[in-house]
Protein backbone atom coordinates (compact mmCIF):
# COMPACT_ATOMS: atom_id res chain seq x y z
CA UNK A 1 0.00 0.00 0.00
CA UNK A 2 1.13 3.37 -0.73
CA UNK A 3 1.51 5.99 1.96
CA UNK A 4 -0.94 9.19 1.91
CA UNK A 5 1.99 11.82 1.07
CA UNK A 6 0.25 14.00 3.84
CA UNK A 7 0.62 11.44 6.70
CA UNK A 8 4.22 10.91 5.06
CA UNK A 9 4.72 15.07 5.85
CA UNK A 10 2.45 15.24 8.94
CA UNK A 11 4.99 12.62 10.52
CA UNK A 12 8.20 14.53 8.91
CA UNK A 13 7.19 17.76 10.60
CA UNK A 14 8.59 18.04 14.22
CA UNK A 15 6.18 18.53 17.04
CA UNK A 16 6.50 21.45 19.19
CA UNK A 17 7.87 20.95 22.31
CA UNK A 18 6.22 22.82 25.51
CA UNK A 19 8.99 24.93 26.31
CA UNK A 20 8.87 26.26 22.21
CA UNK A 21 5.13 26.67 22.50
CA UNK A 22 5.63 29.01 26.08
CA UNK A 23 8.31 30.89 24.19
CA UNK A 24 6.11 31.42 21.06
CA UNK A 25 3.59 32.75 23.25
CA UNK A 26 5.68 35.19 25.01
CA UNK A 27 7.59 36.36 22.01
CA UNK A 28 4.19 37.14 20.74
CA UNK A 29 2.97 38.96 23.81
CA UNK A 30 6.47 41.23 23.71
CA UNK A 31 5.71 41.93 19.99
CA UNK A 32 1.88 42.68 20.92
CA UNK A 33 2.97 45.41 23.58
CA UNK A 34 5.81 47.02 20.86
CA UNK A 35 8.65 46.08 23.53
CA UNK A 36 12.13 45.48 22.56
CA UNK A 37 14.01 42.36 24.18
CA UNK A 38 16.05 45.67 26.04
CA UNK A 39 12.76 47.06 27.02
CA UNK A 40 11.33 44.10 28.75
CA UNK A 41 15.02 42.77 29.91
CA UNK A 42 14.32 46.08 31.77
CA UNK A 43 11.55 45.77 33.08
CA UNK A 44 11.66 42.47 34.32
CA UNK A 45 15.07 43.02 35.93
CA UNK A 46 16.42 40.20 33.49
CA UNK A 47 19.36 39.89 31.09
CA UNK A 48 18.81 40.03 27.16
CA UNK A 49 19.89 36.64 26.80
CA UNK A 50 17.85 35.37 29.37
CA UNK A 51 14.70 36.16 27.62
CA UNK A 52 15.71 35.07 24.10
CA UNK A 53 16.48 31.95 25.04
CA UNK A 54 12.87 31.49 26.67
CA UNK A 55 11.98 33.01 23.28
CA UNK A 56 13.42 30.12 21.16
CA UNK A 57 11.97 27.60 23.43
CA UNK A 58 16.00 26.63 24.93
CA UNK A 59 14.92 27.27 28.72
CA UNK A 60 12.00 27.26 31.15
CA UNK A 61 10.80 30.30 33.01
CA UNK A 62 10.60 29.60 36.59
CA UNK A 63 7.34 30.19 38.16
CA UNK A 64 8.54 33.28 39.65
CA UNK A 65 9.51 34.68 36.22
CA UNK A 66 6.31 33.76 34.53
CA UNK A 67 4.61 35.49 37.19
CA UNK A 68 7.08 38.76 36.45
CA UNK A 69 6.31 38.37 32.74
CA UNK A 70 2.29 38.04 33.65
CA UNK A 71 2.85 41.29 35.44
CA UNK A 72 4.98 43.25 32.59
CA UNK A 73 1.98 41.83 29.96
CA UNK A 74 -0.93 42.23 32.31
CA UNK A 75 -2.29 38.86 31.77
CA UNK A 76 -2.97 36.13 34.85
CA UNK A 77 -0.31 33.70 35.71
CA UNK A 78 -2.77 31.44 34.42
CA UNK A 79 -2.10 32.05 30.91
CA UNK A 80 0.70 30.01 30.89
CA UNK A 81 -0.52 27.12 32.26
CA UNK A 82 -2.88 25.68 30.00
CA UNK A 83 0.27 25.16 27.32
CA UNK A 84 1.30 22.16 29.88
CA UNK A 85 -2.35 20.35 29.75
CA UNK A 86 -2.15 19.72 25.96
CA UNK A 87 -1.42 16.59 24.19
CA UNK A 88 1.72 17.07 22.47
CA UNK A 89 -0.04 15.58 19.00
CA UNK A 90 -2.45 18.68 19.61
CA UNK A 91 -0.53 21.52 20.41
CA UNK A 92 0.02 23.68 17.06
CA UNK A 93 -3.47 22.30 16.40
CA UNK A 94 -6.32 21.65 18.21
CA UNK A 95 -7.84 24.05 21.08
CA UNK A 96 -10.42 21.29 23.04
CA UNK A 97 -13.52 23.45 25.66
CA UNK A 98 -11.75 22.45 28.53
CA UNK A 99 -8.69 23.88 27.94
CA UNK A 100 -9.35 27.58 26.75
CA UNK A 101 -6.71 30.05 27.83
CA UNK A 102 -9.32 32.79 29.88
CA UNK A 103 -8.57 36.38 30.20
CA UNK A 104 -10.95 38.93 32.38
CA UNK A 105 -13.52 37.90 34.81
CA UNK A 106 -17.43 38.65 35.57
CA UNK A 107 -16.38 41.49 37.77
CA UNK A 108 -14.74 43.38 34.76
CA UNK A 109 -17.44 42.67 32.57
CA UNK A 110 -15.60 40.78 29.97
CA UNK A 111 -14.36 37.56 29.96
CA UNK A 112 -11.89 36.40 26.86
CA UNK A 113 -10.97 32.76 26.03
CA UNK A 114 -8.41 32.24 23.44
CA UNK A 115 -9.49 30.01 20.56
CA UNK A 116 -6.36 29.99 18.72
CA UNK A 117 -4.08 27.02 19.89
CA UNK A 118 -1.25 29.91 20.57
CA UNK A 119 -0.28 33.47 19.26
CA UNK A 120 2.03 32.87 16.78
CA UNK A 121 -0.30 33.23 13.47
CA UNK A 122 -1.25 35.81 11.64
CA UNK A 123 -4.36 36.21 14.02
CA UNK A 124 -5.83 35.42 17.35
CA UNK A 125 -9.40 33.84 17.66
CA UNK A 126 -11.03 34.51 20.86
CA UNK A 127 -14.69 33.62 22.56
CA UNK A 128 -15.54 36.72 23.94
CA UNK A 129 -18.21 36.79 26.95
CA UNK A 130 -20.05 40.60 27.65
CA UNK A 131 -21.98 40.80 31.00
CA UNK A 132 -25.18 42.37 30.79
CA UNK A 133 -24.49 46.12 31.07
CA UNK A 134 -20.87 45.92 30.24
CA UNK A 135 -19.11 48.21 28.06
CA UNK A 136 -16.08 49.71 26.80
CA UNK A 137 -16.25 53.23 27.92
CA UNK A 138 -13.21 54.94 26.25
CA UNK A 139 -12.75 54.13 22.64
CA UNK A 140 -9.85 52.03 21.65
CA UNK A 141 -7.68 52.52 18.49
CA UNK A 142 -5.02 49.68 17.55
CA UNK A 143 -3.15 48.84 14.76
CA UNK A 144 -5.58 45.86 13.61
CA UNK A 145 -8.17 44.38 11.22
CA UNK A 146 -10.62 42.86 13.63
CA UNK A 147 -14.04 40.96 12.82
CA UNK A 148 -16.66 39.48 15.17
CA UNK A 149 -19.64 37.36 14.64
CA UNK A 150 -22.46 37.72 17.53
CA UNK A 151 -23.03 34.22 18.56
CA UNK A 152 -25.88 35.28 21.18
CA UNK A 153 -26.76 38.34 23.16
CA UNK A 154 -26.59 42.09 21.52
CA UNK A 155 -23.98 44.63 21.32
CA UNK A 156 -24.18 48.32 19.91
CA UNK A 157 -20.59 48.87 18.48
CA UNK A 158 -19.49 52.64 17.77
CA UNK A 159 -16.59 52.17 14.78
CA UNK A 160 -15.17 55.78 14.85
CA UNK A 161 -18.40 58.10 15.24
CA UNK A 162 -21.20 55.15 13.97
CA UNK A 163 -22.76 53.30 15.96
CA UNK A 164 -23.77 49.82 14.93
CA UNK A 165 -26.64 47.97 16.96
CA UNK A 166 -26.16 44.39 16.47
CA UNK A 167 -27.84 41.13 17.50
CA UNK A 168 -27.62 37.03 17.34
CA UNK A 169 -26.81 36.58 13.78
CA UNK A 170 -24.64 39.64 12.59
CA UNK A 171 -21.45 40.74 12.01
CA UNK A 172 -18.95 43.48 11.68
CA UNK A 173 -15.06 43.94 10.45
CA UNK A 174 -12.83 47.40 10.72
CA UNK A 175 -9.31 48.05 10.80
CA UNK A 176 -7.50 51.01 12.17
CA UNK A 177 -10.71 52.32 13.45
CA UNK A 178 -11.07 53.46 17.06
CA UNK A 179 -14.09 51.53 18.70
CA UNK A 180 -15.85 50.80 22.14
CA UNK A 181 -18.85 48.86 22.82
CA UNK A 182 -21.41 48.65 25.15
CA UNK A 183 -24.17 45.40 25.78
CA UNK A 184 -27.29 47.05 26.13
CA UNK A 185 -29.33 43.70 27.03
CA UNK A 186 -30.49 42.14 29.83
CA UNK A 187 -28.93 38.30 28.62
CA UNK A 188 -25.02 37.74 28.08
CA UNK A 189 -23.93 38.51 24.28
CA UNK A 190 -21.14 36.23 23.56
CA UNK A 191 -18.98 37.32 20.03
CA UNK A 192 -16.33 34.99 18.33
CA UNK A 193 -13.57 38.10 17.51
CA UNK A 194 -10.86 37.74 14.94
CA UNK A 195 -7.80 40.22 15.41
CA UNK A 196 -5.07 40.46 12.94
CA UNK A 197 -2.31 40.88 13.53
CA UNK A 198 -2.92 39.19 17.82
CA UNK A 199 -2.79 41.64 20.80
CA UNK A 200 -2.50 39.23 23.61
Amino acid sequence: MTANPKEILASETPEMSEAQSLGRDIRALRKSRDLTLQELALIIGRSVGFISQIERGLSTPSINDLRTLAKAFDVPVSWFFVVNEVPDKEREFIVRAGSRRALGTTEDGIVEELLSPDLGGSFEMFRSVLEPGAELSEPVLRKTEEAGYIVSGAIDLWIGSRLFQLKAGDSFRFENKPYRWRNPGKEKTVIIWVVSPPVY
